[in-house]
């Protein structure tokens, strides 16, 4: 799914304390660099071009397999057949391979050195079950190893002895037991001996450094199966010949062989308690970090976004994670940073090293010369900006004018939409969050490289919405994002309307900042409702949502539960966020608005406790065997239902007369919009014996005051009523009102955007 262009900056994610996206907690070495914690923000759920959570990461051209898996690839590429064929049918010019799947001993040797080429072994990376258990048990591995020494100690720097067929032999045992092992069996110490055995032969016959083709088809195969034996430490002086000895000059095959050698670094940092031994190898060895160092400033004309030098170079910032080793990295750090440019072909290479440092180095960031990294790059990707309104604006790294327009009516017509399905009365108090940001990268990889720089964000995630704190004159709310490249020739941003749900949601709904609102279990609402008004605001069907729904997999009392990273599998934390949150809302929006309406009526004075109460105690499991009726019923026949409207009331129709000035008795206007010290002017007909006339405005941006004028214009100096709380949620109830023509505005007080409006006459 992932093309090579999606992987340029994957290096930039972190490994698994990072993988539950709770949000940037702490200052980062950026243009804030102070001692004061960055606001909480809100994740993205992940694009499909967004790394995983699993702890692997990458910035390479090379595929994403697990990680003894075929580098470049038993592929259809190079076989010609499909991936779910046989695992016994014949690939191009080989026979089948029934004679190594059934021998044992020396005849298994004789096998695999009779297959003609090295390739016809890709077939072997396919097998499962019984077929995997027979060729890959301990013993057939053990077996091939030592074979594997005993050809090494007369290597010819070619493959005239089959070396390379024995060689991919144990990768694709390796490889297949990893994700087979309960056919497979476990591997001990009978086959880590072995396997030591046969690659301290081979890296002792001088051909192995023979910097040739014929000797690189080989070595790259045996640099991989360094990483599939996880033994990086006992071969870090293997990686320091390479790293020193590199040039442009090398052959296809010796590239590939150092491409190779950033899966064996890249898993060496990675391993949990370096289980691999690469850290203490670097503690044993440090010269290995200025050959490092070496390695890229001899090959720097080679930088060009996915060079091998990039991608084997990144890994150098990792060694700040080694307390150690600082002093040592940071010079070389600070220099190759600042030797190349921070945009263009070399910023792959320059911003993972920057962000490492962020990482591993956190609050010193004028080692490195780069506490104002993000200003310096700002200017250059993300040179556009744009203005919807007075209180939303958009800041692009590459839009056109009609991109730009369409996002604007996109997210203004969406506060209408959000007001009538919740029905409320106006921002929270404190609230004054009247500006939004929304921050549009060309694409996850730009995002990836550059928002941690200039937002201090984490970036394993498909954006972030960072509301900071609303109760600050000026603060500025703020969705950082990307385009969904995958999807074009059509334009699209990556989860805009589920993220200008939650600056909605935060201004309506919930009191205070995001880190407030998360003292208590808060996602099933937080998300939930975010999933439900973007899905029915562009009128999408919630198919994924719907498929989990037949699961059965939650309780609804559990789903009251809900937080960030709750399980260590990041599909089933995605799921139990986003789809179930979407089931839990919808499904609480349906049979108990009544209940939905409390919850929020303490969420929105920041009651936390008395919510997570009500959900937890009040509720409790009383609705969970009906939730499950819900979801094998109205799900599975009828979509999980509409969204209803309002929690509160039934939302007035739409007014219908021609005049947008002019209200029925019973109606209501959406979208009104007015500039500072400017109105919005309304009039309706009040036929004789009304007793009482309410108006009400909601919704929006900016602050709208009502006024009423009785029989003539009403304004801020001429007027008989008025509502001028913050913001646009106004009432006036106006009694016994003269009958005939009845005059009422909206005044601006700030620009005002979006605002809805409504009589009611009894």
């Amino acid at each position: 799914m992932l093309g090579a262009a999606a992987f340029l900056a994957l290096g930039l994610l972190t490994q698994q304390s990072q993988a539950a996206p709770v949000g940037a907690a702490a200052p980062a070495d950026g243009p804030r660099d102070t001692a004061v914690s960055a606001p909480r923000a809100i994740p993205v759920p992940k694009s499909p071009h967004a790394i995983s959570e699993n702890p692997r990461f990458r910035l390479s051209s090379q595929d994403g397999t697990e990680e003894s898996g075929p580098a470049a690839a038993p592929t259809t590429a190079t076989t010609g057949k499909t991936a779910k064929q046989s695992p016994l049918a014949a690939a191009d010019g080989c026979g089948d391979l029934s004679g190594v799947i059934n021998a044992t001993g020396g005849a298994l040797v004789q096998q695999l050195k009779d297959l003609p080429q090295i390739t016809c072994t890709y077939p072997l990376f396919n097998l499962t079950g019984e077929n995997a258990r027979k060729t890959f048990r301990e013993a057939q591995m053990v077996t091939v190893a030592n074979a594997l020494r005993a050809d090494s100690a007369g290597y010819a720097g070619d493959n005239r002895s089959s070396t390379g067929q024995l060689v991919m032999f144990l990768r694709a045992g390796y490889y297949v037991q990893d994700n087979n092992a309960d056919a497979v069996g476990d591997y001990g110490p009978a086959l880590a001996g072995a396997a030591r055995g046969a690659l301290d032969a081979f890296f002792a016959s001088p051909r192995s450094k023979d910097i040739t083709d014929a000797n690189g088809a080989i070595l790259n195969e045996v640099v991989t199966l360094i990483d599939s034996t996880h033994e990086a430490g006992r071969y870090a002086g293997v990686v320091k010949w390479l790293l020193g000895a590199y040039d442009g000059t090398w052959p296809g095959q010796m590239n590939l062989a150092m491409q190779h050698v950033e899966w064996v670094v890249g898993n060496g940092f990675k391993a949990r308690n370096d289980e691999r031994g690469w850290r203490a190898a670097l503690k044993a060895d440090p010269a290995i970090l200025d050959t490092w160092a070496g390695f890229v400033t001899r090959n720097g004309g080679q930088l060009n976004r996915l060079d091998v030098v990039s991608n084997v170079g990144r890994f150098l910032g990792h060694a700040l994670d080694i307390p150690e080793l600082r002093e040592q990295v940071r010079p070389l750090l600070r220099d190759l940073i600042n030797r190349y440019p921070n945009v263009g072909p070399t910023a792959p290479l320059t911003m993972n090293l920057g962000w490492a440092t962020r990482q591993y180095d956190r609050g010193n960031c004028a080692a490195y010369a780069i506490c104002d990294l993000g200003q310096r790059v700002l200017p250059a990707i993300l040179p556009l900006q744009h203005t919807c309104t007075p209180g939303l604006k958009i800041r692009a790294q590459d839009m056109s004018p009609g991109q730009l327009a369409s996002t604007c009516t996109s997210l203004v017509a969406q506060d209408a939409y959000f007001h009538r399905i919740i029905g409320d009365d106006g921002p929270v108090p404190d609230d004054v969050n009247t500006d939004l940001e929304v921050v549009a990268f060309d694409d996850y990889t730009q995002y990836a490289l550059y928002a941690w720089a200039i937002y201090d964000i984490d970036v394993d995630n498909g954006g972030m919405y960072e509301e900071g704190n609303p109760a600050v004159p000026g603060n500025q709310a703020r969705f950082i994002a990307h385009e969904a490249s995958w999807l074009r020739p059509d334009f699209q941003i990556w989860n805009l309307n589920h993220e200008y749900t939650h600056y909605l949601d935060g201004r309506y709904n919930m009191y205070g900042d995001f880190e407030a609102g998360m003292t208590t279990p808060t996602i099933w609402w937080v998300e939930g409702i975010a999933e439900n008004i973007s899905y029915g605001y562009l009128g999408e069907r919630n198919t994924a949502a719907i498929a989990e729904a037949g699961k059965q997999t939650y309780r609804l009392s559990e789903l009251f539960d809900t937080v960030y990273g709750q399980d260590e599998d990041p599909q089933v934390n995605s799921d139990r966020v986003y789809r179930w949150g979407w089931l839990a809302v919808r499904y609480m929006l349906q049979k108990h608005p009544a209940d939905v309406q409390t919850v929020l009526g303490k969420y929105r004075t920041g009651d936390w406790a008395g919510a997570r109460g009500f959900l937890k105690q009040t509720i409790g499991t009383t609705y969970d065997a009906d939730f499950a009726t819900w979801l094998t019923t109205t799900c599975a026949t009828d979509g999980c239902g509409p969204l209803p409207d309002a929690l509160t009331t039934t939302p007035a129709p739409l007014c219908t007369l021609g005049d947008p000035r002019q209200f029925d008795q019973n109606c209501r206007r959406d979208g009104l919009t007015a500039a500072a010290g400017n109105y919005s002017y309304h009039f309706v007909y009040l036929p004789t014996g009304v007793k009482q006339l309410t108006i009400t405005s909601s919704g929006g941006t900016g602050n709208a005051d009502l006024y009423y004028g009785g029989g003539s214009w009403a304004t801020t100096g001429s007027y008989q009523a008025k509502s001028t709380n913050a913001g646009n949620g106004e009432t006036l109830t106006i009694d016994n009102p003269p009958s005939g023509w009845v005059y009422f505005s909206l005044a601006a007080a700030q620009d005002f955007t979006g605002v809805s409006l409504s009589t009611q006459s009894e």
